[in-house]
């Protein structure tokens, strides 16, 4: 592999930083890492990328990579002789991809919420992380006030996310269901598909290590209720594949295309929790599709025409575990659930009839077959209309 090194920038408390981090260091690509209060990075990298946003990877030879999911792409592609991220088996890859998609995504806003709601409790060690986002040439002091103002902005998110005082309590129960069947597939093996990592654990470390497992609140929890999770997200950020907690370190994905036992009761809880969103998130693109004047290839997918990392195209409601969800739809959701709609697609014969029966066990048949008029693209680092 080349010696030359990639610049990760991003930060500690970082959602999406910690999925790239994590993929960078299994995979074994050089890297260093830079926080993005760096001033080349707002006076470079920034410009060049568009808008503000972490993490952006920037290659041997100076060319910029934004989103996690192009970036394994791209080092997938430069890197194929180096650990291999991803089983071969067609099922296995459509529910890695429906893995990765999923965590993300989904629990991007259950993550968000831990860390928010709960500021007063941890307020001290957030101040201090969002810090270090600021630029070093400034006195500490000034750092911690910048960061104040910075934890603001991001606290202002929650209502467009859908987190209100009315649906936090289903939101909790959702977070405390799906941690608990991780940790019953965490007792049994050491990734998500068996005996490495690949996509559905890239997917899932987003959100399960810089808010939920580094944040004290939902830190303690996960530590005292799911301590094999907790384990896993340490897992996830060094380069050693085989784990010694396990009788069975052979490194390997499960023989014939399987999946984990264990993996079934989660898929199934996946389709449960995020299908009804999805659903929603769906008709409400196409009825901002269908009030377009002139949807030409290569439109905006934005509200309001704006650039932004999670655009939305108006806000949804929609019934969710005995609550209404109100919050902005999320097109995001549905670019990156397409990628294992096409997975599994491609599949035929014997391969897609496994598939099939999988999804039938596991409630899936109707998400995976979610669809919009128009496909969703990402260009120039944000989202379009194809």
């Amino acid at each position: 592999m080349s010696t030359k090194h990639y610049t990760l920038w991003g930060t500690p408390h970082s959602l999406y930083t910690g999925k790239a981090r994590s993929y960078l260091i299994k995979k074994r690509v050089p890297f260093v890492e830079l926080l993005a209060g760096d001033p080349r990075f707002l006076g470079e990298i920034v410009p060049q990328v568009g808008h503000m946003v972490i993490p952006v990877v920037e290659t041997p030879e100076g060319d910029l990579i934004q989103d996690c999911t192009a970036i394994i792409d791209h080092c997938e592609a430069r890197f194929p002789e180096g650990p291999a991220m991803e089983p071969a088996g067609g099922v296995q890859h459509v529910v890695s991809l429906i893995l990765d998609a999923f965590g993300s995504n989904y629990f991007m806003p259950l993550a968000m919420h831990y860390r928010w709601s709960y500021r007063a409790e941890q307020d001290a060690f957030l101040r201090a992380e969002f810090a270090r986002a600021i630029p070093t040439s400034l006195p500490y002091e000034n750092r911690l006030a910048a960061a104040e103002m910075l934890m603001g902005k991001f606290n202002g998110f929650l209502p467009g996310l859908g987190v209100t005082p009315e649906v936090i309590p289903a939101m909790e129960d959702s977070y405390r269901e799906l941690l608990g069947l991780l940790e019953a597939h965490f007792r049994a093996h050491p990734y998500l598909m068996g005996g490495r990592p690949g996509l559905a654990d890239f997917g899932m470390i987003a959100p399960l290590y810089a808010h939920l497992a580094r944040d004290p609140v939902p830190g303690f929890l996960m530590r005292t209720t799911a301590p094999n999770v907790a384990r896993w997200t340490e897992r996830m950020n060094v380069a050693e594949i085989a784990d010694s907690d396990y009788a069975d370190t052979s490194t390997s994905y499960p023989a014939n295309d399987a999946i984990p036992e264990t993996l079934e009761a989660l898929l199934a809880a996946v389709f449960a929790h995020w299908g009804p969103g999805l659903l929603e998130d769906a008709a409400q693109f196409g009825r901002w599709l269908d009030g377009l004047d002139d949807p030409a290839p290569g439109t905006l997918v934005s509200h309001d025409g704006s650039r932004s990392v999670h655009p939305h195209v108006g806000r949804i409601d929609y019934a969710w575990r005995g609550v209404t969800m109100r919050r902005g739809s999320h097109p995001h959701s549905l670019w990156h659930f397409a990628r294992a709609q096409a997975a599994a697609a491609a599949l035929e014969g014997e391969a897609r009839a496994r598939l099939d029966a999988l999804l039938e066990r596991t409630g899936g048949a109707a998400v995976m077959a979610i669809s919009t008029a128009r496909p969703i693209l990402r260009q120039n680092n944000v989202l379009v209309l194809g």
